[in-house]
């Protein structure tokens, strides 16, 4: 089936630019989803950079509605009073009821006000609020299903939220309340149920029965039309779950999702168009020089480089320098997160390397959180041993820099024969004895609790990646999120993306994908793939993807064996790639997080609330849709400079010669970033909407 374009990005500049006027100053926004201040996936990304253009939109009348959890509201949220006077009464009519209600400010950028309910404190509900939805909605949820448990009581705490909220305004108000995922959808469900006056938003940001198929190995994409939708849900054990996200889907004023590749996927299994596409974006720090990011890149490369000289300490058989770090990470998926063709990927690569005889050597990280028990023993020993190395030719470095100083004072030049004695050579080395090493550096930096059935694990068994000497490819597996204060990798996960040099994410579901988002900010490249909605978005935009450090890998329309043979193509390439080469691609890399930035896509959430508000509140606000010109969009052309790509750049000629020279002079950084700069052009609009009372809509009639 075609992807056919429906409402999507077409053109970006700022929200300067963009005079669709809408008078907010009588609404309110409560945004609503489980991840509000509460990390659980993706979502968490999307609410929690875009929280500081909505605060300026929307001002004091913007409030997030998510779950009370102890351990993340300690570090997170600050705890106040409500500075809305109706809200306060609110919350106090529901807390003397027998809920347990916080308020305070997110520490985020924006710091946007929280409304925190504890779900747990109304559990005595759950079993009255079941029978409720079944009685109302015919939705039974089973006992066992505690992730669906919390979403009914999550769901009549948040309708319950509104409706009171609606009954202590003096005035009828105009309430906008936007849903995220199923897990917040039956809040929505309840709002429509009991006819309470709120305009409503549901974005999915993936289905959940597209998300378990594609687990089950089936051909999703091609066969979209074809499920039964409803044998499907009951014999995964969702059908419950499945009836809650439809519910919300069909129920809600403005329909949206988050890429369009996800767009067809809901018109299919949850049976409605969506209204809008709103991609996700983030908040892009643009540096005042170019080379600051690189700079970057360099310092926390060379942390990345101490790790790994701790990690393969006594088999560090290969140059540093000429090393390239590669990366996966995200929810632990094996298959949808597309790590079982990248492995098989990473074997290919590793014969092609030794057969070429290649001086580089690639340290490939899978960045994916499993059940561990504890660090690995061989793992926390190789830190040590590096620490005690580095110890030790620092304590003579100091030695031997005080002798060289004394000598030089007294006007003679050092005999170099006495600068060490013997205590300095004993305590090299025994320095050099403790690295003595008689196992294979380990793959995995934790003691799994299911070793023998873990799917990484297994793969890397079967494809005899084991970080053996004859190995042009290493890998480790980091089964944890990473954190500043690890012993083990003490670097957050934006510093790491910084320090590696490829980002490698081949999923087969991937709705949007926010990891080859974040590398393309940070100015590193990526793989991604033509079904998750980052890539379609790129291929939409840009005319040579690749030119621009971002590797589309077609899982669509190709077997398996292909899209590995193909994404082998893609990291061979790249191995080839010079030190400049590399500097320029991320040089374009970077020039991209313009079109990630949330001053431009955040508009269509803009666009969403302005249409939800014109559909509930007809008497009030006029929505009047507007069709876009003929000439639509941009597409980033192929630089005109030097090409990446050593496959494009190679001279017939095998040695270095002055054509090479004058090819090299033909790279200007600050020309090429003017001319894409200029190929951005204005957007139209997607649906004008004007804020204005009934009264202004007839006078313009």
């Amino acid at each position: 089936m075609p992807l056919t374009r429906s409402v999507s990005v077409t053109s970006l500049s700022g929200l300067d630019e963009w005079d669709e006027e809408f008078d907010l100053e009588d609404a309110v926004l409560f945004e609503i989803a489980w991840e509000v201040a509460n990390k659980v996936g993706g979502i968490y990304t999307v609410i929690q950079t875009k929280a500081r253009l909505t605060s300026e939109e929307w001002g004091e009348n913007y409030f997030l509605v998510g779950p009370y959890t102890e351990s993340n509201v300690r570090t997170q949220v600050e705890l106040i009073e409500p500075t809305n006077g109706v809200l306060r009464r609110t919350i106090d009519k529901m807390n003397a009821s027998g809920c347990k209600v916080y308020f305070g400010r997110w520490l985020i950028e924006g710091s946007p006000y929280v409304v925190l309910i504890d779900v747990g404190f109304t559990a005595w509900s759950l079993d009255r609020w079941k029978s409720e939805l079944w009685e109302s909605c015919a939705i039974g949820v089973p006992w066992f299903d505690r992730e669906a448990n919390d979403a009914v009581l999550f769901g009549f705490l948040t309708a319950w939220l509104l409706g009171e909220f609606a009954a202590q305004c003096d005035e009828p108000p105009c309430i906008l309340a936007h849903f995220h995922e199923w897990l917040a959808g039956l809040g929505l469900v309840l709002c429509r149920n009991r006819r309470l006056p709120v305009a409503t938003i549901f974005t999915t940001h993936a289905t959940l029965l597209g998300r378990y198929l594609c687990a089950g190995n089936v051909d999703f994409y091609n066969n979209l039309s074809q499920f039964n939708v409803d044998k499907e849900a009951g014999d995964r054990q969702i059908y419950h779950r499945y009836c809650i996200e439809r519910a919300a889907a069909h129920c809600t004023h403005v329909f949206t999702t988050v890429s369009q590749i996800t767009a067809i996927e809901a018109e299919h299994l949850l049976k409605r168009k969506p209204d809008l596409v709103t991609p996700n974006g983030l908040n892009v720090k643009k540096f005042s020089a170019m080379h600051e990011f690189q700079n970057l890149h360099a310092q926390s490369k060379a942390r990345i480089q101490e790790f790994v000289r701790g990690h393969f300490y006594g088999h560090l058989d290969f140059n540093l320098d000429k090393c390239l770090f590669f990366f996966i990470a995200g929810r632990y998926e094996f298959c949808n997160k597309g790590a079982d063709i990248f492995l098989e990927a990473l074997a290919r690569l590793n014969y092609l390397l030794r057969v070429n005889h290649s001086e580089v050597t690639v340290v490939a990280f899978f960045i994916m959180p499993a059940r561990t028990n504890n660090f690995n023993v061989e793992t926390l020993k190789g830190q040590a041993v590096r620490k005690q190395l580095w110890d030790t030719a620092h304590a003579v470095k100091e030695k031997f820099g005080k002798k060289l100083y004394e000598s030089l004072l007294v006007g003679q030049l050092p005999d170099v024969s006495k600068m060490l004695d013997k205590e300095d050579f004993t305590m090299m080395k025994r320095a050099i004895f403790s690295t003595q090493r008689h196992s294979q550096p380990p793959v995995c930096t934790h003691n799994m609790l299911e070793d023998s059935s873990d799917p990484i694990l297994t793969c890397i068994r079967r494809i005899g990646l084991f970080n053996g000497s004859a190995d042009r490819v290493k890998v480790i597996f980091h089964p944890e999120f990473l954190s500043s204060t690890s012993p083990l990798l003490p670097m957050d996960y934006e510093e790491f993306v910084r320090g590696c040099h490829l980002g490698v994410f081949p999923s087969y579901y991937e709705p949007w994908g926010y990891t080859p988002a974040e590398c393309t900010v940070m100015g590193i490249p990526s793989v991604s793939t033509n079904l998750s909605g980052f890539g379609c978005f790129m291929e939409e935009h840009i005319a040579d993807p690749s030119a621009y450090g971002i590797y589309i890998l077609d899982r669509r329309f190709r077997s398996i064996d292909e899209s590995c043979h193909q994404l082998t193509s893609f990291l061979f390439q790249f191995c080839q790639q010079s030190r400049r080469q590399r500097i320029i691609q991320r040089n374009r890399t970077e020039r991209l997080s313009d079109l990630l930035d949330w001053r431009y896509l955040g508009r269509y959430y803009i666009s969403a609330r302005h249409m939800a508000l014109a559909k509930a509140f007809p008497d009030t606000y006029c929505y009047e849709p507007q069709e876009p010109p003929s000439t639509q969009g941009f597409r980033y052309p192929r630089p005109a400079s030097v090409p990446p790509s050593p496959a494009l750049s190679r001279h017939s000629s095998p040695h270095h010669s002055e054509a090479e020279d004058e090819d090299d002079e033909r790279y200007d950084e600050d020309l090429e970033a003017e001319k894409d700069r200029q190929n951005i052009r204005q957007p139209f609009s997607l649906c004008q909407i004007t804020a204005t009372h009934r009264a202004d809509c007839s006078r313009r009639i």
